[in-house]
């Protein structure tokens, strides 16, 4: 039970100081469960990430979910999902009360200008971060140049992309121990 607890706490912090949605959360997710509590490994976290942009539901709570089970199974899932999400119900709960009322002052105007800019540059340093641990090898790098131009010019969805590159990397892979195997 105290794991549990453990848990939640860890996740409804996370989410309690986290803003900007998943991406935004990856430097305090690596902070908390990769480096102080060392719960996943950054290659975990990686997957889970992975995984998350292309399953149904927010990243962050696909992440805590899958995070919270490889700890503790289904009640463990449950108490990160539930520990991710409480703070955000609180705090919309709250601000729908108020925030229509308030939404038109300038300052307020201002003040979520600034957090917007804030979460892009958090969202760009976790890229870097998460691109250095991903992207070693020519072929990486390929699959990487590949990706983005079609996510840039196409309408192709990231579901796909990632589904498509997923069964590349199981072709290539095969390929490559059987080579090695003749």
């Amino acid at each position: 039970m105290k794991l549990l607890l453990d848990i939640f706490l860890t996740f409804a912090r996370i989410g309690l100081f986290t803003f900007g949605g998943g991406y935004a959360m990856l430097p305090m997710l690596e902070r908390e469960l990769v480096e102080k509590k060392h719960w996943v490994t950054e290659e975990d976290l990686a997957n889970y990430f992975a995984i998350g942009q292309c399953t149904p539901g927010i990243i962050a709570v696909n992440t805590a979910t899958f995070t919270g089970h490889k700890l503790k199974k289904i009640p463990g899932a449950i108490f990160a999902t539930l520990g991710v999400i409480f703070p955000s119900v609180v705090i919309i709960l709250f601000l729908a009360a108020f925030v229509t009322h308030f939404a038109e002052i300038e300052w307020v105007q201002h003040a979520f200008a600034g957090i917007r800019a804030c979460v892009c540059v958090l969202i760009f340093f976790s890229v870097l971060k998460l691109g250095k641990k991903s992207v070693k090898n020519l072929l990486t790098w390929g699959v990487f140049l590949v990706v983005l131009a079609l996510a840039m010019f196409t309408n192709l969805s990231t579901v796909l992309l990632v589904i498509a590159v997923g069964i590349f990397g199981v072709i290539f892979t095969a390929l490559k121990e059987r080579r090695k195997a003749q």
